[in-house]
């Protein structure tokens, strides 16, 4: 370890599927760590063989139920100049996977932290999805808890971005029938299964066909992209009555405004000039 250099933390990309994918800068940051932070130290373990690398670096497991813990001897690690490499089991650390308390703790203390680009499943099933993907949202994985689920999905049922969302096999039923319910059964979705892998699959279809095929059993990793909500055609006279409705409860007007004409699918400006009109005609 050169303690004349500054430390600096990368947060490294693995394959998601195809190992071929693992890239060269990838081989290389792994080649050059003093210490390799891994989500399962069993599955790094077999990644480098598959890869043919012997990494020299000390590595320790980094995962969900020791995050909080190890941040601190990673620190130091990287205040005495080490390069600290951040993995998980499949794409990129941080999103969905351990990585948040040591990237927040470095920033904090003035230490670099860069990157390793790589696979993604969140972007490569959004990508193949055939759904919008010039604005979208990541949901990750929603509560397994039945009610705190419907509450999640109801609260996105306006939603206008793409979304995508993570979720295990055997929770998939549930998760499709509750979206079902709560976004529309109509509403275009694909789930994307085994990403990269050898079984791949992509289904495409409404969110009720989809959840008619999971209740069969579904095996291997799942991500799911949903079309955001359709602007419906809103009615003026109701966005105005709304507005009038929100001030007479205190809410300011322009904000009454905003929020009405999102929930109404009309223009804020026409919005605001009829609803400015038929205040000034109740004055």
């Amino acid at each position: 370890m050169n303690q004349t250099e500054p430390g600096v933390l990368v947060l490294a990309a693995t394959p998601i599927g195809d190992v071929e994918d693992a890239s060269p800068a990838l081989r290389r940051a792994l080649l050059a760590a003093d210490v390799i932070a891994a989500e399962d130290t069993r599955r790094f373990k077999e990644l480098c063989r598959r890869l043919g690398l012997e990494p020299a670096a000390s590595v320790v497991s980094y995962f969900e139920g020791n995050e909080a813990g190890r941040v601190e001897g990673l620190l130091t690690s990287l205040r005495e100049g080490a390069t600290v490499v951040v993995v998980t089991d499949a794409g990129m650390p941080v999103v969905s996977d351990p990585g948040f308390r040591i990237v927040q703790a470095a920033a904090e203390a003035g230490v670099r932290v860069t990157a390793v680009p790589g696979p993604s499943a969140v972007l490569t099933a959004l990508a193949v999805s055939g759904l919008p993907s010039d604005r979208f949202t990541f949901e990750g994985f929603v509560s397994r808890k039945p009610g705190e689920r419907r509450r999640i999905l109801s609260e996105l049922a306006g939603e206008r971005r793409t979304m995508v969302f993570f979720e295990a096999p055997h929770r998939l039923a549930a998760f499709l029938a509750d979206a079902a319910a709560e976004l529309g059964a109509e509403r275009p979705a694909v789930v994307c299964r085994e990403l990269t892998k050898t079984y791949e699959e992509v289904l495409r279809g409404t969110l009720g066909e989809l959840a008619a095929w999971a209740t069969g059993e579904v095996r291997g990793e799942i991500t799911v992209v949903v079309a955001g909500a359709v602007p419906r055609a809103g009615s003026l006279p109701d966005a105005v009555a709304d507005v009038l409705t929100q001030v007479d409860a205190g809410e300011r007007f322009k904000a009454a405004v905003s929020a009405a004409a999102e929930r109404h699918g009309v223009t804020k400006q026409a919005l605001y000039d009829a609803a400015l009109a038929a205040r000034k005609e109740r004055a």
